[in-house]
């Protein structure tokens, strides 16, 4: 029974105390509202000027040059190297000789293929005089075609092969790197010089969204390099990216024209001066005050006669670093709250934090 009675006790202090701790935050409650109704409780914010000017859209961006061309180059055939005419370091031009493949088994080949195109060339010659006179079918002759036809597309095959052991340069450049000796044995697909050219060369940078919007291709593009600062480049934008990279970047290459010395060479690097015309003046607020993010479109507006706040709906621009454009919402002269939109709403009061 004292047990029982216990229980109850201990309940009945429970909700007593329960209940005295609900009416004294009621009363905190109540206080807060009152105080905030007779306007003591204004917010504090940070604020900032809705300012028109001039943004400078120049820019420059750091990158690497690479070759307008570059090509390892593989054997064709398969031999033995005969002959090398190129070292490393050397000019070579589109169809010079770079090395010769030993054309003995090749040329062997091609005489094979000479005498059974020959025989083959007689054999339709007979079979058209005996085909006039009835000695053969027509069916016998069709064949003696087809065979003749074959064996000439296989003597083109083996005079093409012959032609491939005089390994010739595809592109006007230089001889980057060497892989073979004199005397060994390649194969099909076996590289034998890396070839670069670097009469042009391209500068590869990234650069951001708002920039890249400001691009296009084929425009003029000044062009430094470190390592010869007194010498003048150009360049023409020749690639935009049409998808950002994985940190929001766009890749874009310019292509540069080297000086008459060659002087610029592959993975030096370089800066693209990027230049565009004066902008007209524009209304530029913040990034920061936005309610949320810039895809809102809404800002609060402080209003200085009682120092309260305002939403209003806008119309956002360009995003330049930390400036978004206003095209239309607000005037020059006003001012827009930049921290603390988390706790306003249409008509707070607010305390300005300088």
């Amino acid at each position: 029974m004292k047990r029982v009675l216990t229980i109850i006790v201990v309940v009945v202090l429970a909700l007593g105390a329960i209940a005295w701790i609900l009416s004294n935050n009621k009363k905190k409650n109540d206080a807060k509202t009152a105080y905030i109704a007779e306007g003591g409780g204004a917010i504090a914010v940070r604020v900032a000027p809705v300012e028109k000017k001039t943004v400078d859209l120049d820019f420059v961006a750091n990158g690497n040059f690479a070759p307008i061309q570059e090509l390892n180059f593989a054997a064709e055939n398969s031999g033995r190297v005969a002959q090398i005419f190129v070292e490393e370091g050397s000019r070579v031009s589109k169809g010079q000789v770079l090395a010769r493949i030993d054309a003995e088994i090749l040329n062997a080949d091609r005489e094979t293929a000479e005498a059974t195109y020959q025989s083959a060339a007689r054999d339709l010659a007979r079979y058209e005089s005996a085909f006039k006179t009835g000695g053969v079918t027509q069916q016998q002759l069709d064949q003696a075609r087809l065979n003749a036809e074959n064996a000439k597309l296989h003597l083109q095959q083996q005079q093409r092969k012959l032609n491939d052991a005089n390994i010739r340069s595809s592109i006007n450049g230089i001889v980057n790197k060497k892989m073979i000796e004199t005397g060994a044995y390649v194969s099909p697909g076996t590289v034998l010089f890396e070839l670069v050219d670097i009469s042009k060369l391209k500068l590869k940078v990234n650069v951001s969204e708002s920039q890249v919007a400001n691009l296009k291709l084929g425009e003029t593009i000044g062009i430094q390099s470190s390592v010869f600062p007194d010498e003048k480049f150009n360049g023409k934008v020749s690639f935009i990216a049409a998808k950002a990279d994985g940190a929001l970047n766009f890749p874009v290459e310019i292509e540069v024209s080297n000086n008459v010395k060659n002087s610029l060479r592959a993975g030096m690097y370089g800066t693209a001066v990027f230049q565009f015309p004066k902008q007209a003046p524009g209304i530029f607020i913040p990034r920061t005050s936005f309610v949320g993010s810039v895809s809102s479109n809404q800002v609060f507006v402080l209003n200085a006669a009682n120092n309260t706040a305002s939403i209003r709906n806008v119309v956002s621009g360009r995003i330049i670093g930390e400036s978004v454009e206003i095209l239309s919402g607000l005037k020059d002269g006003e001012t827009v709250i930049t921290s603390g939109q988390i706790n306003l709403t249409e008509g707070s009061p607010v305390t300005i934090v300088k």
